[in-house]
């Protein structure tokens, strides 16, 4: 249940870690979700930085070559559908990966110490306005993977600007 708050959206349980205020007028809110349709989130196409992560906790956390995100300040996410589903790994209170409880998809990790998020890019319903720029972590990429794109390649993070 959500009420208005000068022209943002908030739970009434303002305690709930996974539920934060998401404005509503004057910006575009991407939707998106699980593979089971369990768990829904709202955010911002705000996002500062868009990258494709090779690390292998990356590889191991989506299945896959690498982990496409966007990253963006943790306030500008809500979930909005299945919060009693969600299934943290990690530190709560820190940082952790949020999946879907019920089908196991990673939808988005909350880093730096819980101020911003990377929202894996899968998870969106909607096309955000931004593109990955990198790659990162390709000194840790699979083996069997080759990157064929013309985007930079960094060994460890890059700074995002």
């Amino acid at each position: 249940m959500f009420q208005t708050d000068g022209g943002k959206r908030r739970t009434l349980n303002p305690n709930n870690s996974m539920t934060t205020p998401v404005a509503t007028s004057r910006r575009r809110i991407l939707s998106g979700k699980c593979l089971c349709g369990a768990v829904h989130y709202a955010v911002a196409d705000e996002f500062r930085y868009a990258l494709n992560c090779h690390c292998s906790d990356c590889r191991r956390a989506t299945g896959s070559a690498f982990k496409p995100f966007a990253g963006i300040e943790r306030a500008k996410l809500e979930l909005t559908q299945g919060k009693e589903r969600v299934l943290v790994f990690g530190d709560e209170q820190a940082n952790h990966d949020v999946h879907c409880g019920v089908c196991g998809s990673l939808l988005f990790s909350v880093v730096q110490g819980g101020a911003s998020v990377h929202v894996t890019l899968g998870s969106l319903v909607d096309e955000p306005t931004i593109r990955p720029t990198a790659h990162i972590f390709v000194g840790d990429k699979a083996p069997w993977f080759t990157i064929t794109d013309a985007l930079p390649h960094y060994e460890g993070h890059e700074t995002p600007k």
